[in-house]
């Protein structure tokens, strides 16, 4: 409720405004004396102060109302003021509106008139008031990342201030941590941010994007491999987790890891312990993992293809990054920081830009900058210059995120190469006669489909289906 003070030495003027202010819902507080009113506003929650300018009965001069007035406001400089005076004077008026009285009425007042004042005073003061909370929230927020090690990452979102601050706090800690979220929404800034500001900054930092090794060559990359382990081993290969010993290792699409390679790596989280590829000699490692996915890990484990301890192992904390969409504060931002000063975008396209749904998120919005930099005309820029393709709905509806962010700006499931030809997902009887006809030629096989090798080897993996050639 919000509290408003009358401050008037007549009792019966106090008693008939408290009266009215109280009939249209507020709770009136009165006194008669600048005192009483200075010690009220300095104890009490007051919103509002209706004050009347003259206090002795021998005086009309008004000083007594300027002091107090005055004195309130250096209380709090924010309070709304109405004065009301009998002996109105133009001059005491004027210096008191331009030192921030909200009004100044006569006596008799107009009801109707004060009302309304005070309605809408009261209104821009709580909007003032929440405009300082949220100042005060975000003056806290970027005193917390003062001196932090932000790595270039560009943001301006409660969102992306949110998962920011999380990764700083976590930072300090040597625990697992799992970064969810879309491609392209910057789930690699987030590793890096978590490396740079942890007591293991100066240790080694490797990243391995799992999804871009070959499946057959995948643990041997992890965990090495002796030579003559595997056809093409010549020499001692290490692998990444020795490498990272004594810093952190960044395991990127982690849900691509196959499930062989999931019980090694369980091992690793649990014991530190490992052998190389061809080695019976256990090797030990103390190695902080940061792991990343896109996928639906729950979804994954549901139908055996993560493992579930795995997963708990490796989320100890989960940091989910928003998708673009919804950052659109961040939007802006980012095209500045992408294209530089030198453009300019006027404000229809800079509304253009932020409506757009950024199913690529940060990587499209990157790669419009781009284009529209290399091909724009003139240093004035338009919508056109983006070259922005909007999507079907039904595409860009596929497939809702595990994070529950909105499934209207998920990725197409089927991986696709370069130049191949839409395809049917092909389900395990396709696969098997595939392999037949191509004589278990997997490069072969994953081009008759549409699909990379390693895309071909994860449906192979689904459906329990072994290389001809292992």
């Amino acid at each position: 409720m919000d509290n408003i003070l009358i401050v008037d030495d007549n009792h019966a003027i106090c008693q008939a405004l408290a009266l009215m202010i109280e009939l249209h819902g507020y709770d009136a507080i009165y006194c008669h004396s600048p005192d009483d009113a200075i010690d009220i506003v300095s104890n009490k929650e007051i919103c509002l102060v209706i004050q009347d300018m003259n206090f002795s009965r021998d005086t009309t001069s008004g000083e007594e109302g300027k002091q107090l007035f005055y004195a309130l406001r250096q209380l709090q400089p924010n309070l709304p003021i109405i004065l009301m005076t009998a002996w109105t004077q133009l001059e005491t008026a004027v210096e008191l509106v331009k030192a921030g009285a909200a009004d100044y009425m006569g006596k008799p007042w107009d009801d109707a008139k004060l009302l309304t004042s005070i309605a809408n005073l009261l209104s821009i003061y709580r909007l003032s008031q929440q405009n300082n909370q949220l100042s005060r929230v975000h003056s806290d927020r970027m005193s917390a990342i003062n001196g932090a090690e932000l790595c270039g990452l560009v943001f301006a979102s409660g969102a992306m201030q949110r998962c920011v601050d999380l990764a700083l706090q976590v930072a300090r800690s040597d625990v697992s941590v799992m970064i969810t979220g879309f491609n392209g929404a910057g789930k690699d800034k987030i590793a890096d941010i978590l490396q740079a500001n942890s007591p293991l900054k100066d240790k080694p930092f490797i990243k391995v994007n799992i999804g871009a090794l070959p499946m057959d060559l995948l643990e041997a990359e992890l965990f090495g491999a002796e030579a003559g382990a595997f056809t093409g081993a010549n020499k001692t290969r290490v692998g990444r987790f020795e490498a990272a010993d004594g810093g952190t290792l960044f395991l990127d699409e982690i849900g691509n890891l196959p499930l062989s390679g999931q019980v090694k790596l369980l091992r690793v989280l649990q014991t530190g312990e490992f052998e190389r590829l061809g080695s019976h000699q256990t090797r030990k490692v103390n190695v902080r993992v940061i792991s990343a996915t896109n996928a639906d890990l729950a979804d994954d484990i549901a139908n055996g293809r993560f493992r579930e301890d795995l997963f708990y192992r490796l989320n100890v904390i989960e940091l989910s990054v928003p998708p673009l969409k919804q950052r659109q504060d961040d939007i802006l931002p980012l095209v500045t920081h992408f294209m530089g000063e030198q453009f300019i975008i006027n404000k229809s396209t800079q509304q253009a830009l932020i409506n757009h749904c950024w199913s690529g998120n940060v990587r499209e919005l990157e790669n419009a900058c781009k284009r529209a930099a290399l091909l724009a005309k003139s240093a004035q820029l338009t919508i056109d210059d983006f070259g922005l393709n909007t999507l079907p709905a039904s595409q860009i509806e596929v497939g809702a995120s595990h994070n529950n962010l909105s499934p209207s700006f998920s990725t197409p499931p089927v991986e696709q190469q370069d130049n191949a030809p839409l395809i049917n997902e092909p389900d395990k009887q396709q696969i098997e006669a595939a392999l037949t006809q191509h004589n278990g030629v997997i490069a072969r096989v994953a081009k008759s489909f549409g699909l990379s090798r390693q895309a071909l080897y994860r449906r192979m993996d689904k459906f329990g289906i072994r290389d001809a050639k292992s």
